[in-house]
């Protein structure tokens, strides 16, 4: 019964964001926004493509464990030679081919190459962090045009009111029915009102500016946001998701994975190395070789050699131990930082949950000031027509009726913005989840299956170029709304 009143509660706020924002022929949807700013945000583009680099260490790590083939060729004229050297060339042309294939390496480079993988699965999951947060922002950013639109309006039609009153109040005193008193308090009333309307004008070209920022382009009308799905029971629950499917918290233990293999890396420093090499060699001496018995002596010659190699750490100054010792210290904080996350998103998904509960509460009893307010406010003038209410009773009637429709404004705006934020902390907030196209997901294991395997040195990406969009073209934002 208590998740059908919150989800009541939720869809009642979607329909008075729709009624307060008023009949729209044509309208930006929340959906929109989200896919432009999932294809061209520029903090979101960065982030796929430090994940990109970050596959690459896996490569990267392999290619230690991989053979290695150098050639040097070197072409030499002996311009002055030493007067009892009687047989050394004139000129001599080298070129040396080395191959080498390791075999042993105390396991560095397969622990290496795991840690590599580890930290690919703790970027991936890094990178749904990104995305979440990046729509976590622009549905705030939405949301904030949509409440400072509506607060605009309501201020502007209490500035056109309050107009109204100083008019028929001036009126009354020049007849003789009210005092000077009665205009200036009304005069005052309009002043203010006229601040605030200027105010929340401010307000709303700094969000709309703020949602260009996230978006790419300026918010048109706004449609009133679709229902948020799956939204839990008990914070308890929305805990337990999100102990599971948190990004933040997956990419924390996949770090503190990672940190571990890099101690039995550091730790194949104290043990013994085997390899096997061959090389060739070819040197022409372009009959120089000899001096005048050079008709004795070969003019070219080539030469090679094939064998295995061990390398057995003696002693080496204590640094294996302190790259261990390093390694450690450096897996002990992972573990820390572990448990620092876990304990930052329960707390998130509590104080999430409890904002939107609040925010839902604040709604139906803000629908209840409202319906009050009005009716009040209907009643004072009433009486004050009749001489029991004063000039300032209907002002401070007024008054209250505009809070009370800002905070219900507002207090939509929060209990949606605090639901999707519940959702972003449970894991549920990213592209996956949201019914995206699919033509559109980004999926950043393609590239790792693209890279893994690569060994070619030559094989590059085309040069980077620019997958955001820039704002630049965009006009300068105002408070402006059309007039209803």
């Amino acid at each position: 019964m208590a998740r059908f009143a919150r989800r009541a509660g939720l869809l009642a706020s979607v329909a008075l964001f729709a009624t307060t924002a008023g009949t729209m022929v044509r309208a930006d949807t929340l959906r929109e926004a989200l896919v432009m700013a999932y294809q061209t945000n520029p903090s979101l583009q960065s982030a796929r493509a430090q994940q990109r680099g970050t596959d690459e260490n896996v490569p990267i790590a392999r290619a230690s464990g991989l053979p290695s083939v150098n050639a040097s060729g070197r072409y030499t004229e002996f311009v002055k030679q030493s007067p009892n050297a009687f047989s050394n060339p004139d000129r001599a042309l080298t070129s040396n081919v080395e191959l080498g294939v390791p075999i042993y390496s105390g396991g560095a480079v397969k622990n290496r190459i795991n840690a590599a993988k580890i930290r690919v699965e703790a970027g991936q999951a890094g990178l749904r962090g990104t995305e979440s947060q990046i729509f976590a922002s622009v549905v705030a950013a939405y949301m904030d045009v949509i409440r400072n639109r509506a607060i605009v309006g309501l201020n502007r039609k209490n500035v056109n009111v309050l107009k109204v009153n100083l008019q028929a109040t001036s009126d009354r005193f020049e007849i003789g029915d009210l005092t000077r008193t009665d205009v200036a308090q009304s005069q005052s009333r309009l002043a203010i009102a006229q601040s605030d309307a200027r105010a929340a004008e401010a307000n709303l070209a700094a969000a709309r500016e703020t949602y260009i920022q996230l978006v790419g382009k300026a918010p048109e009308d706004l449609a009133a946001p679709p229902p948020l799905p799956n939204l839990p029971e008990t914070p308890s629950e929305a805990v337990d998701i999100a102990l599971e499917n948190n990004p933040d918290l997956i990419a924390a233990r996949e770090q503190t994975r990672a940190a571990k293999k890099d101690i039995d890396v550091a730790g194949a420093g104290r043990l013994p190395r085997v390899s096997l090499f061959a090389s060739g060699a070819y040197n022409n001496y372009f009959n120089t070789l000899g001096g005048l018995s050079s008709a004795a002596f070969a003019q070219s010659e080539t030469t090679g050699q094939a064998g295995a190699q061990i390398s057995i750490p003696i002693f080496q100054g204590g640094l294996p131990a302190a790259q261990r010792r390093q390694a450690q210290a450096q897996a002990s904080a992972a573990l820390e930082s572990e448990i620092a996350t876990e304990r930052s998103v329960i707390a998130q998904v509590r104080s999430a949950y409890t904002s939107w509960v609040a925010a839902n509460d604040v709604i139906r009893s803000s629908q209840v000031a409202v319906e009050a307010a009005a009716l009040s406010l209907e009643g004072v003038r009433a009486e004050n027509s009749v001489g029991n209410r004063t000039i300032l009773d209907i002002l401070n009637a007024e008054q209250e009726s505009l809070n009370a429709q800002v905070q219900l404004v507002t207090a939509r705006r929060n209990a949606y913005v605090a639901g999707f934020n519940l959702l972003a902390a449970m894991g549920r907030a990213e592209a996956r989840d949201l019914s995206l196209d699919s033509d559109i997901l980004y999926d950043p294991n393609l590239n790792y299956k693209r890279v893994r395997g690569k060994f070619f040195d030559w094989d590059d990406d085309p040069a980077p170029v620019v997958r955001s969009t820039s704002t630049v073209d965009t006009p300068v934002q105002d408070g402006d709304i059309p007039e209803e």
